[in-house]
C-alpha cells in the first residue's frame, strides 16, 4: 500500500472513529472489542464440527459454524478441513478486526498510552515483525518509530497479550493537537484499522514503540 493511499485511508478512518466517539467518556484504562458480526478476509476461518459429524460420514468434511468471533481458547474442532477427517489450526497474519485492543495511560517516560492486542477466542494469528501503524486526527498524522530496530514476530493465540506504546507528544514547547482517540491497524496491509478511545491527548511528533510480549518493553523513550 503506498503512503499516499495508506494515508487518505487512515485519514477516512480517523473521520469516522471521531464520529463514533465525540460522546464518549474520557478514561484512562478503556477496553475496546473490535470484533464485527462479519469476518473479513484476515479473520481466522471458524468451523466448529458437531459431535460425531466426523464419524461415520465417509466425507471427511464438518459442519462450520456461523459465527466467526466466538468460539473458547482451545483449538478442539476448529481450524481447515484437511479432507482425511482430521482439522488443522489454521495460522495467519492478524488483521485489526482479530483482536481484542485495550489502551491504558502509563506515567512513566513523561506519560504515554500503552495499547494491548489479544487474539479473539478461537483465532491465531501473527502479529508481523513491524511498527503497528497510528496515527492521529483527521489529518491522517503517524507516529514514528521508537526504537531503532524492529522486534519479533508475536504469536497471538488463548491468553497471549502483545503490547506496544505510544508517546503522543515528543517535543517540549507548548502546542499540538487535542484529540481523544487514535487509530491503530496492525501494519501497511490492514485494510480495517481501529479507532479506540484513550481520554484527551495532546499530539505533537509522536512515536511509536514495537509490538512486544511484556508491556515493560512497550515504553517510549523519546
Amino acid at each position: 500500500m503506498s503512503g499516499n493511499r495508506r494515508k487518505a485511508f487512515l485519514v477516512s478512518a480517523a473521520i469516522v472513529g471521531g464520529a463514533l466517539l465525540m460522546t464518549a467518556c474520557d478514561g484512562t484504562d478503556t477496553a475496546t472489542d473490535t470484533g464485527a458480526t462479519q469476518s473479513t478476509d484476515s479473520a481466522a476461518p471458524s468451523g466448529s464440527s458437531a459431535a460425531g459429524s466426523d464419524q461415520g460420514s465417509g466425507q471427511g468434511t464438518a459442519k462450520g459454524s456461523d459465527a466467526k468471533d466466538e468460539g473458547t481458547g482451545d483449538a478442539a474442532g476448529s481450524g481447515a478441513d484437511t479432507g482425511n477427517g482430521k482439522r488443522e489450526q489454521v495460522e495467519q497474519g492478524c488483521g485489526a478486526n482479530d483482536i481484542s485492543w485495550s489502551t491504558k495511560s502509563e506515567t512513566q517516560a513523561g506519560g504515554y498510552i500503552l495499547i494491548s492486542a489479544k487474539a479473539k477466542p478461537g483465532i491465531t494469528c501473527y502479529l508481523p515483525a513491524a511498527l503497528p501503524i497510528v496515527a492521529f486526527g483527521s489529518d491522517g498524522t503517524e507516529a514514528g518509530p521508537a526504537e531503532q530496530a524492529v522486534g519479533e514476530q508475536i504469536k497471538l493465540s488463548g491468553s497471549t497479550t502483545a503490547y506496544a506504546g505510544v508517546q503522543t507528544k515528543t517535543t517540549k514547547e507548548n502546542g499540538g493537537k487535542e484529540l481523544d482517540f487514535i487509530i491503530v491497524a496492525v501494519n501497511n496491509d490492514d485494510s480495517d484499522p481501529v479507532s479506540l478511545p484513550v481520554g484527551t491527548i495532546t499530539v505533537d511528533k509522536p512515536i511509536v514503540t514495537n509490538w512486544h510480549t511484556a508491556p515493560a518493553d512497550a515504553v517510549p523513550f523519546s
